[in-house]
């Protein structure tokens, strides 16, 4: 089976195919922003158009627009072609790129805070919920020594402690998690309430 992976939550606009576990081809690099004008040509420029028996997007907790532009491709990639679409949290492609028993991933969020949630393996699998909190705040949550993704280094500063890894969100990493981990619906996770308000 090819499956076609799509990861735009974080500052990278990442690709890839993969079948049988194994990866065809990817196309990966740190965008900071530009995501909707790169994903649907990295797409097509892959082996046959991109075209695969299944999608799997990456979705979030990470940049509200980056969510919404991978998914929405997804979405319309597996309405064209009809085949299924399946989503992944972000936080646990960024946790498949580090091989440790017990790890925490912490990825910026946004308005001072992090994303975070402890990881533990193999198989790769969720040790805790996800939450936004501030590094302050969880510092005193999180204890594991590995701390990997784009706010590791504000978490271990935070409480004095641990190894800060630079990890990103590489799609040709999906072929690392297990079933369990791939098998969401293709709908947003914020990670946190909405910052826009009803009006009164």
């Amino acid at each position: 089976m090819r499956r076609l992976v799509i990861e735009t939550s974080g500052a990278e606009c990442s690709v890839a195919l993969i079948e049988d576990g194994e990866i065809v081809a990817e196309r990966h690099k740190r965008v900071g922003r530009g995501h909707a004008e790169r994903l649907i040509p990295w797409i097509a420029a892959l082996p046959g158009g991109g075209r695969a028996d299944e999608v799997l997007v990456g979705c979030g907790p990470g940049s509200f627009t980056g969510v919404r532009i991978a998914i929405a491709a997804a979405r319309g990639l597996g309405l064209g072609w009809g085949v299924p679409v399946h989503g992944m949290s972000s936080l646990a492609l960024v946790a498949a790129g580090y091989h440790a028993d017990d790890l925490t991933v912490a990825v910026e969020g946004g308005h001072g805070e992090i994303f975070v949630q402890d990881f533990a393996g193999q198989p790769l699998h969720e040790a805790g919920p996800l939450r936004s909190l501030t590094p302050e705040a969880a510092a005193g949550l999180y204890e594991n020594r590995i701390v990997i993704g784009s706010g590791a280094e504000r978490l271990v500063a935070a409480r004095g402690f641990g190894e800060a890894v630079s990890g990103e969100g590489r799609a040709a990493n999906a072929c690392l998690l297990p079933d369990a981990l791939t098998s969401l619906a293709p709908r947003p996770v914020y990670g946190r309430g909405a910052d826009a308000r009803p009006m009164a």
